[in-house]
């Protein structure tokens, strides 16, 4: 089975919030939403309402190709 095709079929983890996100990756609010609108960050799902959460492992793998760039290994 394909990572893509398992990615769809197995549940996502869990949902992060914003402040989450901004502590995991030490990215501000405005440049997670500027790189978002670039299509360089995970997009959020809608959770319901005004509220919004990203998919836990979206945030994980963003982080793992963010240092396998810096380090030459991408």
């Amino acid at each position: 089975m394909t990572s893509s095709i398992r990615t769809r079929t197995q549940a996502p983890g869990r949902f992060l919030r914003l402040t989450e996100v901004m502590a995991r990756t030490g990215l501000s609010r405005s440049t997670i939403y500027v790189r978002m609108d670039q299509g360089r960050f995970p997009q959020p799902v809608s959770l319901g309402g005004r509220a919004v959460g990203w998919i836990e492992s979206e945030i994980d793998d963003w982080m793992r190709n963010r240092v396998a760039e810096s380090r030459g290994d991408a």
